[in-house]
């Protein structure tokens, strides 16, 4: 690690380098180490988003203003979680291991979840328990970043899992009102965690269903947003799906109630809900509890149910518009979390083993464009009406594009109704340039015992793989950063001479 950190710091002599580095984390006695550290630490200004900056850019050039607010330790840290988590060999072993019977064996388990705790669990998880998630999220709070909480559990498959995570939401829930205001963005959840997964595919089936043949009768079906466009595959269910049994009813009855209740819970506590997407499998079922549930609570201009819309997916656009015109015409404010994709891999195999084409883009390319396209067609919507949208990216371009017409729509419009977000642990050159643009930004922050964890934690790896190893922006700016930290360590050192 230390050589990664050194290689693009050739001007650096290694052994000047290891010197600085060891008096300043070591040592408290001299007066330019403490005065380093105190300038680390201490947060930016108080950022006032009613007036834009100068210049309508997000600026990566200046270190300093970009990871001023984190200390030494705080930097070497992600830098070095970063570039273990970009090597692919280390996920795959990291995977294995967490499938393999080692698990079963209660030394070697404690002994792993141990190293995960102090290592990937620490830098991409906001804490165990409301202590450490409201430590978080306060430190976050100080320098400029606000936090969408989310309790990291999900695919419950009977009444009794889905009734405990329902509890699980609603502290969550309860406890942003002790939070500094403003500092809890959104509590986020996923419909698999409240309504067992079996039936969520058995909901999805019929509402294909219902998509090839309009005249299926669905007595249980409330009012909802439009969720299939004429391009959206239906090759899940190939066949008719029986009816819901009474009680498969009953239970969808019990579920839906489950997600009013955190609806109602975020209503008193004034904090909005963004509902997770899940693979196209079940989408269908989760896009129905969300826009059912929106046309219930999102009223007076204020969306507190988020949707998820991922643009990886060709029928994206199309559904987002179909969504928003409906919307329009019930007047119904609507808020969408737009987000690139999380289940690539598994939605390509499904896809395959029925004989038909992937639900994804061709390309990476189709992916970005389509990407950029909805978030360019969310801005106008919000600027011209009461829509609420979180652009989640991690891509650099997509951000500096919807910085850029945000403010030739102006800032001023958007800022209370548009939200950027990144994962915690990821992308923070993007989270602080935002920031310091001017813009909410948010990180989305899992957070829950290690165990509870370590299945967001697998698909992250799994599914981020491709984007820690290829974008190194992150990494390149923090070495950048820490040997700006250096030089100036040392021109103290001289100084003090």
């Amino acid at each position: 690690m230390a050589r990664s950190i050194l290689s693009t710091q050739s001007k650096i002599p290694k052994n000047v380098f290891f010197y600085a580095f060891n008096r300043l984390l070591n040592t408290a006695a001299s007066s330019s180490a403490a005065a380093f550290t105190s300038a680390a630490s201490t947060p930016p200004p108080h950022l006032n988003l009613a007036v834009s900056p100068a210049a309508p850019t997000v600026d990566f050039s200046d270190t300093k203003a970009l990871f001023g607010s984190l200390s030494t330790l705080e930097v070497l840290h992600a830098a070095a979680s970063l570039h273990v988590a970009a090597v692919g060999p280390v996920v795959d072993v990291g995977m294995w291991v967490m499938n393999s019977k080692l698990m079963d064996v209660e030394l070697a388990r404690d002994v792993i979840f141990g190293t995960v705790r102090h290592s990937f669990y620490r830098h991409f998880c906001a804490g165990e328990d409301d202590t450490a998630v409201g430590k978080t999220v306060r430190r976050l709070h100080n320098v400029g970043l606000r936090s969408m909480l989310d309790y990291a559990i999900e695919y419950a498959n009977d009444e009794e899992s889905c009734d405990r995570n329902l509890h699980g939401f609603l502290r969550t829930i309860e406890a942003t009102r002790v939070l500094p205001r403003g500092s809890a963005s959104f509590v986020v959840a996923k419909v698999s965690a409240i309504c067992p997964l079996r039936l969520l595919e058995r909901v999805s089936d019929l509402l294909r269903w219902q998509q090839k043949d309009p005249c299926l009768n669905l007595p249980w079906k409330l009012k909802t947003f439009p969720i299939f466009s004429e391009s959206s595959p239906l090759y899940h269910t190939l066949q008719q799906p029986n009816p819901l049994t009474n009680e498969e009813q009953k239970s969808l009855q019990i579920s839906h109630q489950r997600l009013m209740k955190i609806c109602q819970s975020c209503v008193d506590a004034n904090v909005p809900l963004a509902i997770d997407a899940e693979h196209t499998k079940i989408q269908p079922a989760i896009d129905y509890f969300t826009y059912s549930a929106a046309i219930i609570h999102n009223k007076d201009h204020n969306p507190i149910v988020y949707g998820t819309l991922q643009a990886y997916l060709k029928d994206a656009k199309d559904r987002l518009l179909l969504v928003t015109k409906e919307a329009n015409e019930m007047r119904v404010p609507l808020g969408i979390k737009l987000v690139r994709g999380a289940y690539m891999s598994s939605e390509s195999k499904l896809a395959s083993s029925l004989g038909f084409e992937s639900p994804i883009h061709n390309s990476i390319h189709d992916t970005h464009a389509c990407y950029n396209s909805c978030a360019s067609f969310l801005l106008d919507n919000i600027a011209t009406g009461s829509s609420g949208a979180i652009l989640a990216t991690h891509n650099v371009e997509s951000g500096k594009l919807a910085a850029k017409k945000a403010y030739e729509i102006g800032i001023e419009k958007l800022k209370k109704k548009l939200e950027f977000a990144q994962l915690y642990g990821m992308s923070e050159a993007l989270s602080y340039g935002l920031r310091n643009a001017g813009f909410q930004v948010s990180k989305y922050m899992p957070f829950g015992a290690v165990d509870m964890v370590m299945p967001y934690l697998l698909r992250r790896a799994e599914e981020n793989r491709g984007l820690l190893s290829a974008s190194n922006l992150d990494r390149q700016l923090m070495r950048k950063e820490l040997g700006r930290r250096v030089k100036e360590y040392l021109r103290g050192e001289r100084r003090a001479f």
